[in-house]
């Protein structure tokens, strides 16, 4: 059989912010209805509602000295010193992300330079031909980098590429708003890899959808829901309902083309690493893309979930979970050689994507 060229994750690594916020932190918010009317019920039930749909206990918060290229850096750092690659070797630095860097004493987005620039310069890469640019696409951005580094390698044009998510969205979140519990912070890396193989090995099929008619701006920027708050600052909204409503109907689609196209079934699949806002809407797409083969139940454990101790941390969710997984950090949980892992991201825009990937 002839040999083809594959994307392969030669490394990975990530940072987990060290402040740990608790449900039981937003006892003394203030919350209000998109409306801004305050709402009746007491904290304690709005959080306890918040953790039963949404099964997040606690999440990640930077500290005030760190902004998202600061952890993209320190992600990227620890995937070069586990793996041992050469920073220089690096053709791209793609980083993902959706706010830029956000200083905790004047939080306006910071664009420019462009993050991947500012993690080269960290790294200390000297060569002029590892190129850096950033991607914006929502919650799926980390994905979309995997699949444009996929291209980049396939096509010749790299050898190595670095993917990072970053976020700190504790910077974006309305207090007065009880979605606002759901955004965490945190970074994840890996360094892609092309390899040569006369058997399909590391990513072997992905697909990627954009909705940009009534679901463009299910998660917009907005005010504040209290209409008394004094700040101008505008803070990330999300039209929670339609959200999941529209994922529960294309996601599992989503997910069994990808799936299809690579020539598996369901039965296949070993793992599914799915990117984590909530976790009954995670659960329920995974009961529907098995009913889309007939199936009736998915295996215990198929669906790793960090969501109850991280939150939701955007483009970090995914290369962070993979990260614990790869190096043994996840109790019950292991990368088999020749076994399929599916990843799947959803996120503003609204942008979805699925990378089948075999662990070489």
């Amino acid at each position: 059989m002839e040999q083809g060229v594959y994307s392969v994750i030669a490394g990975s690594g990530s940072y987990i912010p060290t402040r740990r916020i608790l449900n039981e932190d937003f006892l003394s918010n203030v919350f209000y209805e998109r409306c801004g009317e305050r709402i009746a019920k007491k904290n304690e039930d709005i959080i306890r509602q918040f953790k039963n749909i949404t099964g997040i206990e606690q999440r990640r918060y930077v500290t005030d000295e760190l902004i998202s290229s600061d952890i993209a850096f320190l992600a990227a750092k620890n995937a070069f010193e586990t793996s041992g690659i050469d920073p220089e070797t690096i053709d791209y630095i793609i980083v993902a992300h959706n706010f830029g860097d956000i200083p905790a004493d004047n939080r306006r987005s910071e664009m420019v330079p462009s993050l991947a620039s500012k993690v080269k310069n960290h790294l200390q890469i000297q060569n002029p031909y590892t190129v850096g640019f950033d991607l914006i696409f929502g919650c799926a951005g980390w994905l979309q980098g995997m699949i444009q580094a996929d291209t980049y390698i396939r096509s010749g044009l790299a050898r190595r590429v670095l993917v990072i998510g970053t976020e700190t969205l504790s910077r974006v979140c309305d207090p007065h708003d009880r979605d606002g519990m759901i955004y965490a912070d945190g970074a994840g890396a890996v360094i892609m890899e092309g390899i040569k193989s006369e058997q399909p090995v590391g990513i072997i099929a992905h697909t990627a959808k954009s909705f940009t008619d009534d679901l463009a701006y299910v998660l917009q920027m907005g005010a504040s829901f209290n209409p008394e708050y004094s700040g101008n600052e505008t803070f990330l909204k999300m039209n929670g309902r339609k959200l999941y409503e529209a994922a529960l109907k294309t996601v599992p689609v989503i997910i069994k083309e990808c799936i299809d196209k690579s020539g598996l079934s369901a039965s296949d699949i070993s793992q599914v690493l799915i990117h984590q806002a909530n976790e009954k809407m995670d659960e329920a797409i995974l009961s529907r893309l098995f009913a889309l083969y007939g199936l009736e139940a998915s295996p215990k454990d198929i669906m790793p979930m960090t969501i109850s101790w991280l939150g939701n941390s955007s483009v970090a969710t995914l290369p962070t979970l993979y990260d614990l997984i790869s190096k043994g950090n996840f109790e019950n949980q292991a990368f088999e050689k020749g076994s399929h892992v599916v990843f799947v991201s959803l996120g503003a825009g609204i942008n979805m994507n699925v990378v089948v990937y075999k662990i070489p």
